[in-house]
């Protein structure tokens, strides 16, 4: 996902499950913690090169008066964040039967959830003078998808135990989109993007191997070209809004019937690209191979940066706002991403995208009687 997944093949039972909770969310200490033979480098790759491309989108998101901006930000947008819920929807298919479920779901998404909720919030009111609501339910700006993976891992038995899950799932999807869901908890986007979750969970190994087939990495090019050139028909003529899978039919515009197939269409091109840029991922260890272990910390940090120099106007000059400009942006956001993955970033804000919480915990769980 050609080489076979020997890596992935290696995991089983409860071993699987304690390992692949930091594998999936991109956290450090989990991920070490699973020795490194068990390791496939194509599924850090993979994750790397995301976060990567989430970070240069969210650097030029002020740039999308830019024709250019506006093309490459939806191409980007239909495929970064399905890519990551896919693989995370892969790496929870043993988490009902992973041990400590609850100290995981705390510590690796609902604590930092709340902790980046309040930074993000303050930096709102604060540097951008906005007038912020201060709520946790009302997941402010990229910490929804910490809140949206701890619902999907949550739902996880219930999957594993139906009938034509993918299906359900999809249905879920549309049916979201026909009337305007509450934005407190993400409802919107959580049920909208579960499609992806759900593909993740029924893959198996040997579907990410036959994607490693050289047939298969030569077509990607041409998908990911076209899926480009249909970006940039399509900025004048889609709102932007679409590939936040957030908002219903109504809101965008459209009748149900006309959202409803847009809403296909969209899972049908988002799993299409995604695929295509699994094929093009290495399968071999590279240099930023261990980079993919620790990319919750570039998503849950990026974001500082990136609003406060939209806070302080300075995407205001106008150099920016030309190709050329969106360009250094994407290349700046890039730098970015390196930048956050070091050991000294990572050391100083371990405390708050991977806290202990040793406290809060009983060294056994509570018998009832």
């Amino acid at each position: 996902m050609g080489p076979s997944l020997e890596g992935d093949v290696q995991h089983s039972g409860a071993r699987e499950g304690a390992a692949t909770e930091g594998a999936a969310t991109g956290t450090g200490s989990e991920a070490a913690g699973w020795a490194e033979k068990t390791r496939d480098p194509f599924f850090d790759n993979a994750k790397y090169i995301a976060i990567v491309l989430v970070v240069a989108g969210h650097a030029m998101e002020a740039l999308r008066d830019v024709p250019a901006g506006r093309a490459l930000y939806l191409f980007l947008y239909m495929f970064h964040m399905p890519v990551f819920i896919i693989v995370s929807g892969y790496f929870s298919r043993r988490f009902p039967f992973s041990r400590n479920k609850a100290r995981k779901l705390i510590t690796q998404l609902l604590a930092p959830y709340v902790l980046f909720q309040i930074v993000y919030m303050l930096l709102g009111k604060f540097v951008g003078g906005h007038d912020v609501n201060p709520t946790l339910l009302d997941p402010y700006f990229l910490v929804w998808f910490l809140l949206a993976l701890f619902a999907w891992r949550l739902s996880t038995p219930v999957w594993l135990r139906i009938r034509r899950p993918l299906a359900v799932a999809v249905l879920i999807s549309l049916a979201a989109g026909l009337q305007e869901l509450p934005g407190v908890l993400e409802t919107g986007r959580i049920l909208s993007l579960l499609p992806f979750f759900v593909l993740g969970m029924m893959l198996k190994p040997e579907h990410f191997a036959y994607l490693r087939r050289r047939w298969v990495r030569i077509l990607a090019v041409p998908v990911l070209a076209a899926g480009l050139v249909v970006a940039y028909w399509a900025q004048t003529r889609m709102s932007v809004e679409w590939v936040f899978w957030r908002r219903s039919n109504d809101y965008l515009g459209v009748d149900n019937l006309t959202g409803t197939a847009m809403r296909t269409g969209m899972l049908v091109c988002a799993t299409i690209l995604s695929a295509a840029f699994l094929a093009l991922v290495p399968s071999r260890k590279t240099w930023f191979t261990g980079l993919g272990a620790i990319t919750l910390y570039v998503y849950l940090l990026h974001g500082v940066p990136v609003k406060v120099a939209d806070y302080l106007g300075w995407y205001d000059h106008p150099a920016l706002h030309t190709t050329l400009g969106v360009l250094a942006a994407a290349v700046g956001g890039i730098a970015l991403a390196g930048l956050l993955s070091t050991p000294p970033v990572r050391a100083a804000t371990r405390w708050a995208v991977e806290p202990r919480l040793a406290w809060a915990f009983r060294p056994r769980p509570r018998k009832l009687t």
